[in-house]
């Protein structure tokens, strides 16, 4: 049994590793935004839903909620204050409207995040209840969390490109939800863990997938057009540049540059 739990610490620390560098990744989209002073078309609600995720997280990971899961209040409690981070940038940088939404979003989730923590220190004194009720949340916000690039391999397929889709980023929620799911059931199997991480794991493999099949279709498109136009080919216009973005901002720029092509035409 001892082995098994050296086993878990050590999975659980490489988790830790591994999904820190998934909370750094919006670092070059929050720089360009402050070189640019200006949140352009990007969205401040993921990071919303993913503060809240953070947050039940750490409620779950607490002693008095879920014993023996210090790995799980360890990173998430990174993520909460790099969101938070992330957050304070944002408003201060959006417009009014965005500002308001985000701000009324994160009202939102702050009080409904303390009145379920204050239900779960105060009404219930069970472990188990209150692992269920907390367990719950996490996993629908959890799925929720993992489901949304789904509007990017739409996006994926829809354009036979694989620009708005950074294979770095898909190949990391992959070993994110891999290692997590196998954490989960080192020793006493833990249900709400397993759920959210092992349809993570299972929609990254999916977007790996596309990656493959996209980006060589992308490839042979490009050395086709080169072949075929010499000098006057031109690169393929890149809409996110070195930002990743979320999947509100790569459907912003598709309708703004559907919108000028329109233009153009009339």
């Amino acid at each position: 049994m001892t082995l098994v739990y050296t086993i878990r610490t050590v999975v659980g620390i490489m988790g830790n590793v591994i999904a820190f560098g998934l909370f750094m990744s919006p670092l070059p989209t929050f720089y360009k935004i402050i070189r640019l002073k200006d949140t352009e078309q990007f969205s401040g609600v993921p990071y919303v839903a993913t503060l809240l995720n953070c947050l039940l997280w750490t409620l779950y990971g607490l002693p008095f909620v879920t014993p023996n899961s210090l790995l799980v209040v360890t990173i998430n409690g990174i993520g909460t204050a790099l969101e938070s981070t992330y957050l304070c940038v944002y408003l201060f940088y959006a417009p009014n409207k965005p500002r308001a939404k985000v701000l009324k979003m994160l009202a939102v989730v702050l009080t409904f995040f303390a009145a379920v923590a204050l239900m779960v220190m105060t009404i219930t004194h069970v472990h188990k209840t209150r692992q269920l009720i907390v367990g719950v949340l996490c996993v629908i916000v959890g799925t929720g969390m993992y489901a949304s690039p789904m509007s990017v391999m739409k996006l994926v397929i829809q354009t036979k490109s694989v620009k708005y889709m950074p294979f770095l980023l898909s190949l990391t929620a992959f070993l994110n939800g891999l290692t997590w799911t196998a954490y989960a059931f080192l020793g006493k199997i833990d249900p709400f863990i397993v759920v959210p991480n092992a349809i993570g794991t299972c929609l990254a493999t999916t977007q790996l997938i596309l990656y493959a099949i996209y980006s060589k279709k992308e490839k042979a498109t490009i050395k086709n057009k080169e072949n075929g136009n010499g000098a006057d080919a031109k690169p393929a216009n890149n809409h996110i540049g070195f930002a990743v973005r979320c999947p509100e901002a790569v459907s912003a720029d598709v309708n703004v540059n559907d919108e000028e092509r329109v233009s153009r035409q009339v």
